[in-house]
């Protein structure tokens, strides 16, 4: 039987110490202001079958989802949801973080490093030549931009760009439409969208069909010095690969904040090479003061009966 603190909901915190230092006040203030009182707990604080919600993060130590019998949803405080969507344990609805903030700070980050590549800002701001050099970089409705991955944190950035008046194609799994960006779908259309690449942006999820999706074969594919800048996960492209690429001039430069193992080891070639720029994982972070809001409108959502938001799709991996 399920037991409440009172009138009150009992949040289950599976995150790290840091991260519940970071959000918990946050995410209790959310719910007060929509007449919500919760109690907040670590495992141990709480029996398992009145848990009411589990607050998810990378790091917390659960792992076994099946005694929370009454849990309504997980939710994740995190976009990226690959290392807990396979869990076979989990049967609750799993719910991802889309947020106003991790939002607007990945089409911040896209953006600006975009037009770094664009304009060739590393030309002046870090080589500094001696001479002078009046080195004019074409105008934005000039340079092909593609981004890989439509969803809401591609959309976002494949439209700021467009806006900006980039040739932006972009690129998903299955068709999308997104104003002013042309949107190719499919294997099929890949080669395409890669083809017309000057400027690579990676914003897809980590999927099993996106894992090494960008091998050497694919790399091929794109225009003969292009750039890439990959914010979405580290394993979308092969690391021998890259540098191989950037070693033949194939890639002119890649700037990267996502890899396979995080912080990137010390021996790790891409610390080493000028054709790599290392992002340590910043380009979208979640914020508590948004992110309590997304969490707390969803507990909303469901103690009244409505449907929950961004409820991931386990066949499809987020």
């Amino acid at each position: 039987m399920r037991v409440r603190n009172g009138d009150k909901i009992n949040l289950l915190f599976n995150v790290t110490p840091d991260v519940l230092e970071e959000y918990r006040d946050s995410i209790l203030d959310a719910l007060k202001r929509r007449s919500i009182d919760a109690h907040a707990g670590l495992l141990g604080d709480i029996a398992p079958e009145n848990v009411d919600y589990i607050i998810h993060a990378t790091g917390g130590p659960i792992t076994d989802f099946a005694p929370f019998t009454n849990t309504r949803a997980v939710l994740s405080l995190w976009a990226g949801v690959e290392k807990i969507v396979g869990n076979t344990t989990l049967t609750q609805p799993l719910c991802r973080m889309v947020d106003d903030g991790l939002r607007q700070g990945m089409v911040e980050w896209v953006v600006g490093h975009v037009l770094r590549a664009h304009l060739g800002m590393d030309r002046y701001v870090c080589e500094k030549p001696h001479a002078w050099e009046q080195h004019v970089p074409p105008l934005a409705t000039d340079r092909a931009v593609t981004v890989l991955g439509l969803g809401e944190l591609g959309a976002a950035a494949a439209t700021a760009l467009a806006q900006l008046g980039f040739r932006v194609t972009g690129w998903s799994r299955s068709p999308r439409e997104v104003t002013g960006v042309r949107c190719l779908a499919g294997a099929d259309n890949l080669p395409q969208a890669l083809a017309s690449a000057e400027i690579l942006v990676g914003l897809l999820p980590q999927t099993p069909e996106t894992i090494d999706l960008l091998n050497a074969e694919r790399l091929a594919l794109l225009p003969k010095g292009s750039i890439i800048v990959n914010a979405g996960r580290g394993t979308l492209i092969v690391d021998g690969a890259l540098i191989a690429a950037l070693d033949s001039g194939q890639v002119a430069h890649a700037t990267l904040d996502v890899f396979r193992t995080e912080p990137v080891p010390s021996d790790h070639p891409f610390w080493s090479h000028p054709g790599v720029t290392i992002s340590p994982h910043i380009a979208a972070a979640t914020r508590a003061s948004t992110a309590a809001e997304k969490i707390a409108e969803n507990v909303m959502r469901a103690e009244s009966g409505q449907p929950l938001l961004h409820v991931v799709d386990r066949t499809l991996s987020y």
